[in-house]
């Protein structure tokens, strides 16, 4: 249990204005077909999980418990300093001659990789052993954050204090990182 909710809160908070969520605003703006984007969103995000998840499965067996424990502790940080990252305006893909399923399924699976929500529920599979319960709260938490950005656009990051919760949750996901990473070096 612990796998799901501590993805599902770590991924909910690394996409508040983050490039995945401007990039569901614009497509959402671009097609006012709400429902395909959705549906597409959901095709990404589980995808990507799914992708994190088993990659984790897959080191999991590898790594010692503290080696485990670091591995998440570098992906809390990478986290924490993607949150105190200044977030540029993806491509809103107008190029794109396809629809808004197939446009927002391909784009947020490209713009996916790499990104804080993926190596937290990579991270989180590799600790945990439960890939399953991590790719699960991981496209939860992504899905919470998108779906709002769909339905509400622009008038979402004039709703929530975009930069108070990316500063809080970068600050609070530094901290978690410093003390996994003291616990796994065995330096207390």
């Amino acid at each position: 249990m612990d796998a799901l909710l501590t993805t599902l809160l770590g991924c909910f908070l690394a996409e508040i204005g983050d490039r995945n969520q401007l990039l569901v605003m614009a497509l959402a703006a671009r097609f006012g077909r709400d429902g395909a984007i959705i549906a597409g969103v959901l095709v990404a995000v589980v995808a990507n999980a799914a992708i994190a998840a088993a990659a984790g499965a897959f080191l999991a067996p590898m790594l010692g418990a503290d080696a485990r424990l670091l591995f998440l502790a570098l992906a809390l940080l990478f986290l924490g300093l993607g949150l105190f990252w200044r977030v540029r305006q993806p491509d809103p893909l107008d190029q794109w001659p396809t629809g808004p399923f197939l446009t927002s399924a391909l784009g947020l699976f490209i713009l996916g990789f790499g990104d804080g929500s993926q190596f937290l529920i990579l991270g989180i599979a590799t600790r945990t052993a439960d890939p399953v319960l991590a790719a699960t709260g991981g496209a939860i938490g992504v899905m919470a954050a998108l779906v709002p950005a769909v339905l509400l656009r622009d008038r979402l990051l004039k709703v929530l204090p975009v930069r108070a919760i990316r500063y809080g949750g970068g600050a609070l996901t530094l901290i978690l990182a410093v003390t996994l990473a003291v616990t796994a070096l065995r330096l207390v």
